[in-house]
């Protein structure tokens, strides 16, 4: 079951310091962008991923083709991508080692949460974190 009860949504907040965003985008008008500000602002590190834009900055981070390529441990991955996408998304996150996926609001794939699951990672679908952390006053993340 992905993770619903504002406890357990806090803990995750307040555990993660690396986020890995899939599907970051570099135009001010998408809502990554913003949320990724937010993030950055609030002390995690953000890495964007997206092969559109592979190799450019976002928010003075390097732009990823795919999680594979990370090398450092990712705590959260947040995925904005379509519900259909999320799943090899997820696929990508449990080969990485991901301890958590976070699906975006309007994004919701069943099966794929499943999968996260089995593998051990906590899931949170159709939220967004930007919103989470105002919504449960999470303190900034300490350096």
């Amino acid at each position: 079951m992905p993770l619903t009860a504002d406890d357990d949504i806090r803990a995750l907040l307040e555990d993660a310091r690396t986020i890995a965003m899939v599907g970051a985008s570099d135009r001010p008008d998408r809502p990554s962008y913003g949320v990724m500000a937010t993030l950055q602002k609030h002390g995690y590190r953000v890495i964007p991923v997206n092969p559109a834009i592979t190799g450019e900055h976002v928010h003075g981070e390097f732009v990823f083709r795919e999680l594979a390529q990370l090398g450092d441990p990712i705590d959260i991955v947040d995925i904005f991508r379509r519900s259909e996408a999320a799943g090899e998304v997820v696929d990508q996150a449990i080969a990485a080692g991901a301890k958590a996926v976070w699906m975006q609001l309007g994004v919701v794939n069943e099966a794929a949460a499943a999968r996260a699951e089995a593998a051990g990672l906590k899931v949170v679908m159709d939220r967004c974190p930007a919103i989470e952390l105002r919504r449960l006053n999470i303190a900034p993340v300490a350096g």
